[in-house]
């Protein structure tokens, strides 16, 4: 059963959710204006970190109240981040937010986790396992209706810590363990058991898995709501942006995986090769956000003000607004994102879509803080 939109214009989709801490709720953003557009059924989401959080944000407000129930659970749950955020030790300094930059990195109290994040574990830094958002998960997400939504398929990933495979937790095995273990940095925090089996955030095998569609939904489009960039020029010089690389580059590598495989078979069905009906002739699609995030600090992912989530929020909606425009009438009929422009094989990938008219708009009523290296120049 399928989110109910306009029928006369109704059109069937996958939303793919990524992870990256606030910048999450630039995804929230762009599920914002779809539901509110009402033109697409979702017919399934898969999700990993805060794109997990988004994704049984919505089923648990589908179940409550429709369309404008999930519109409202959303908001509410972030929101509820930004309350717990109020209570962080990492805070933008008086300088910082003078200037209008959203970075946390010049506050003593990330220097100090920072540093002692790569010196202790979390069993030791961290030997009552706290985490604020497990809290907010628990205290905003009815699992109960996350269950017995029956509008869409929900596809939660997590990492194996043992085997190092991805698990995929799926409908009715989803609860606060599996949500938490999608999210769970291992620098921060200590592994989530589920049935005795350890598992750390999903992004190392999957941000976000698209493989769930294949086999469990008919409709062959996929919409990847993408908040990590591939590319990033420039060679990072610190050491919190060169682990940033680092973890973009290793978050980004399962997607990548599945981009050569998509591109495969779509090949070898346009060759004949493959019978279309045995095998998925994906459409991917894609929604992201690299132009308008260039200049915000990888640290900004950890800022929870909510004026930052507000900026992301109406960031998505618009580049939501600008996709619908100029790739609606694609769904179902053809792919709009160029894998073999993603699948550089050791050259250099072509550079993403300009910025969308709703976009540039946006950006100049609310342009975008410079960051502390740009500041500098």
């Amino acid at each position: 059963m399928a989110i109910a939109g306009k029928a006369e214009e109704r059109r069937k989709i996958n939303i793919a959710l990524q992870g990256g801490g606030s910048h999450g709720a630039f995804s929230w953003g762009v599920l914002d204006r779809i539901l509110e557009d009402g033109r697409l059924d979702i017919v399934a989401v898969s999700g990993t970190s805060a794109g997990a959080m988004n994704a049984v944000a919505l089923a648990d407000g589908l179940e409550r109240g429709g369309v404008e129930g999930a519109r409202q659970k959303l908001s509410d749950f972030w929101r509820a981040v930004a309350r717990k955020g109020r209570f962080s030790p990492v805070q933008r300094t008086p300088w910082d937010v003078l200037w209008g930059n959203w970075s946390v990195e010049n506050t003593p109290g990330f220097v100090w986790f920072e540093a002692m994040s790569r010196i202790f574990s979390p069993y030791v830094a961290n030997p009552l396992d706290l985490n604020p958002l497990r809290d907010v998960v628990e205290q905003q997400i009815d699992f109960g209706n996350v269950h017995n939504c029956k509008a869409l398929r929900l596809f939660i990933s997590a990492t194996n810590v043992e085997t190092g495979q991805l698990r995929i937790f799926a409908d009715g095995e989803i609860s606060l363990e599996p949500v938490m273990a999608s999210a769970c940095l291992p620098q921060l925090f200590r592994a989530v058991e589920i049935d005795g089996v350890p598992y750390w955030d999903g992004g190392y095998g999957g941000n976000p898995a698209l493989f769930p569609f294949f086999h469990t939904t008919g409709t062959e489009d996929v919409l990847l709501v993408q908040i990590n960039p591939v590319v990033r020029e420039g060679t990072p010089t610190s050491a919190y942006e060169i682990q940033n690389r680092i973890d973009e580059i290793t978050f980004n590598a399962g997607l990548l995986r599945e981009f050569r495989a998509i591109a495969f078979v779509k090949e070898l069905i346009a060759a004949g090769r493959l019978p279309h009906g045995e095998y998925r002739d994906i459409r991917m699609h894609r929604i992201d956000a690299d132009e308008a995030f260039k200049d915000l600090s990888a640290s900004s992912k950890i800022n929870a003000e909510w004026a930052f989530l507000e900026y992301l929020r109406d960031l998505g909606r618009s580049a939501a607004s600008d996709w619908l425009d100029e790739n609606f009438d694609a769904i179902g009929k053809h792919a709009t994102l160029d894998l073999s422009s993603q699948l550089d094989h050791g050259l250099k990938p072509a550079p993403g879509p300009a910025l969308g008219k709703r976009v540039r708009e946006f950006l100049a009523t609310r342009k975008t803080p410079p960051t502390v290296a740009s500041r500098r120049k």
